[in-house]
């Protein structure tokens, strides 16, 4: 017989944090999604509080580890982003998510447009949620988003060709295959790694070549000065 005592401890339960699946279907989308963690998490850099993640198991209801969901990119302000997690309980954070990311694609459709739309809106009351489409299967345009507005999600209508997110002051843009990343207060679209090694690649070659011109011209000084005395 249960004594008062053991009846009070609640039962253990094993959230994992895997289940085997592959990240992400093609290099495509998996190229977008370790992309967008990059730029993002770079874009937070200074903000503590701002936590970025990403095929993450986020569990919704305390005590069910059947209730979770695999973001591609999210976005949560007000936590810390240095805590260990191996995966994200909104009864332990505090808090839902604030803008989320999927990838989609014609065999996710389903998914996507109404799983994880109605979960995202209603579950979980995610402020933003971004879909986009990089082989242009059967979103039309590719990227679409939604702001949540009285407990409804609102297509978010675009600027100068872009969507633009409150939660991330960013905006989104479709370029071609790839998803981007825009920040409309400095004019400028953020680097995705490879572009930021390429730039550092070539700034170390232009100081490389301005080093070597100024080493010849110093050479070519000192020969005028010898050739004087």
């Amino acid at each position: 017989m249960a004594t008062a005592a053991s009846r009070r401890i609640p039962p253990v339960i094993d959230y994992p944090s895997a289940d085997g699946l592959p990240m992400a279907e093609t290099p495509l989308h998996r190229q977008n999604l370790t992309d967008q963690i990059a730029m993002l998490s770079a874009w937070f850099a200074g903000e503590p509080q701002v936590y970025v993640s990403g095929n993450m198991f986020v569990y919704y209801v305390r005590g069910n580890r059947n209730k979770h969901v695999a973001p591609d990119v999210f976005v949560v302000r007000g936590i810390p982003k240095d805590k260990p997690r191996k995966t994200y309980r909104v009864w332990e954070e505090g808090k839902s998510l604030d803008a989320v990311i999927e990838l989609t694609s014609q065999s996710t459709r389903e998914e996507d447009e109404e799983d994880k739309f109605i979960l995202y809106r209603d579950e979980l009351k995610v402020p933003e949620y971004f879909l986009f489409d990089p082989y242009g299967e059967y979103l039309v345009p590719p990227l679409k988003g939604y702001r949540l507005s009285r407990r409804k999600y609102v297509p978010i209508q675009p600027v100068a060709g872009r969507l633009p997110s409150e939660v991330l002051g960013l905006h989104l843009a479709a370029n071609g295959p790839a998803l981007r990343l825009y920040d409309p207060a400095a004019d400028r679209w953020l680097l995705t790694p490879a572009e930021r090694i390429a730039e550092a690649e070539a700034a170390k070659e232009h100081a490389e070549a301005e080093i070597r011109r100024l080493r010849s011209e110093l050479e070519a000084l000192r020969r005028r000065l010898g050739e004087k005395a």
